[in-house]
């Protein structure tokens, strides 16, 4: 089970905003477990702190913009990139202005920095979204959409069009996080010459210039047209005679934009607030597009609270029965663990096979089978006793007894031919013999009853 990340030393960065061409420094530092990706505004009084998630986010004209009250910051799209891509979960970020520093419009700035910082694994386990059928959104006015597939790895595609002949077509696409530094964290962001006017306009360029976005002249203007534009941004005058790119820095890729609207949907995926297994194909992808399907997915956690373990057939268990049974001193009728399929240093996953041979069914109820709900809170306790007693040098000298159980709830009955999939945790540390953990008990993608625990582990006479 791949563990939390987080830096192991912080670092900083200084560059002009793109909108507010203020000169800004933002620090990334180390943050514990389960702290997830904050952006700090230390300019400000009392120096306010934003969880970095979808539902935070106000705009997505030009960049990702998240903000709460009057706390706002803007551009964080190519640092949140570079984190996710190098699986860190866990960062403090504090900035001094409203935006982030656009240095050259790319994340191979940021890439640089975290690999001179360093990258620590955590005690925790992380936190998967795990993709288990197609999720669809889609932007009819735009023609934008988001596919995610199932896949047991994380993937992206994106293929963009517009209405230019310079760019109309382009595809990238990145089956590896571990090739983000050499195949998209220098894709630079874009803009066409027909977009400056009204985004200066608009205060939404001050900062830019060629040397951090590709400029695309794609249609036939008055050289006067172009240098009354170089005026209005405050740059050099540009001579063009022929379309293409203005930029006097040659492309790094030949299909540089479509590598940065890829490298723009890790950064507004980083908002979902896990890592995803699944394979992403974007059409035409935006900050907008991008964000309502984060958003989307959050609410799908949201109403899930606690995603159903993924259980493959075709894996052979962890623990089969019998290794169960040297575990366990529970024997027929009352053993009611099947197999367990993970384990991991604080939590474990285990199975029981519902059939209508179960001798309890016989009187509970004779016309209408239900497992009762005290058995299922058992087999989960069962569960959780293999975590504890798995732990130990000699677990046969030992056994667990449940001291205490607390905020149980029961959602939807269990019937014959019904799986129970267990998933328990270790809320704390075992201190003086006593182990906490929560656990939830499955079936299918729903919580059919949940529990907490206290137990006690004793030596066996």
């Amino acid at each position: 089970m791949s563990k939390q990340k987080t830096l192991k030393t912080p670092f900083s960065l200084s560059g002009k905003g793109l909108h507010t061409g203020l000169n800004i420094t933002v620090t990334f530092n180390p943050a514990p477990e389960n702290h997830g990706y904050k952006i700090q505004r230390i300019d400000l009084e009392g120096e306010p702190i934003i969880d970095a998630v979808a539902e935070n986010v106000i705009d997505t004209q030009r960049g990702t913009v998240i903000g709460k009250k009057d706390v706002v910051i803007s551009t964080i799209e190519h640092a949140m990139a570079a984190l996710y891509a190098y699986e860190i979960d866990n960062c403090l970020i504090q900035v001094n202005a409203p935006e982030f520093p656009i240095l050259n419009g790319s994340s191979m700035a940021y890439v640089e920095k975290i690999e001179e910082a360093g990258i620590i694994e955590q005690s925790e386990d992380k936190d998967y979204y795990i993709v288990r059928k197609k999720v669809e959104v889609k932007d009819e006015a735009s023609g934008s959409s988001i596919l995610i597939l199932p896949d047991d790895k994380f993937s992206v595609s994106a293929l963009i069009s517009f209405n230019s002949p310079i760019l109309s077509n382009q595809f990238a696409t990145l089956e590896n996080l571990s090739d983000f530094k050499t195949q998209i964290a220098a894709a630079r962001t874009f803009v066409f010459v027909r977009e400056i006017e009204p985004l200066v306009k608009n205060n939404l360029i001050k900062g830019g210039d060629l040397d951090n976005a590709i400029v695309i002249y794609d249609q036939k203007v008055e050289q006067s047209e172009l240098d009354r534009l170089a005026d209005l941004m405050n740059h050099p005058r540009v001579s063009c005679n022929e379309l293409g790119y203005l930029n006097t820095k040659p492309l790094v890729f030949d299909n540089e934009p479509a590598r940065h609207k890829l490298l723009d949907i890790l950064g507004d995926i980083a908002l979902l607030g896990k890592p995803i297994k699944g394979r992403i194909i974007a059409t035409r992808p935006g900050h907008k597009i991008n964000n309502q399907m984060a958003r989307h997915i959050r609410k799908e956690l949201k109403r899930l609270e606690v995603q159903c373990p993924v259980y493959n057939l075709d894996q052979a268990p962890v623990m089969d029965i019998n290794r169960v049974k040297e575990l366990l001193p529970h024997r027929w009728p009352f053993l009611m663990v099947d197999k367990i399929i993970e384990v991991g240093d604080k939590h474990i996953v285990g199975v029981k096979n519902v059939t209508a041979n179960e001798t309890f069914f016989e009187g509970h109820f004779p016309e209408e089978p239900v497992m009762p709900g005290v058995l299922q809170v058992e087999a989960m306790a069962q569960v959780g006793g293999i975590l504890v007693l798995n732990g130990m040098e000699d677990p046969k000298s030992c056994s667990t007894y449940f001291m205490k159980i607390d905020n149980v709830k029961f959602r939807q009955k269990v019937v014959p031919g019904d799986t129970l999939i267990f998933r328990l945790e270790m809320m704390s540390e075992i201190r003086r013999g006593c182990a906490q953990m929560k656990g939830y008990a499955f079936v299918g993608e729903k919580i059919v009853s949940e529990a907490e625990f206290m137990a006690q582990i004793i030596k066996n006479k």
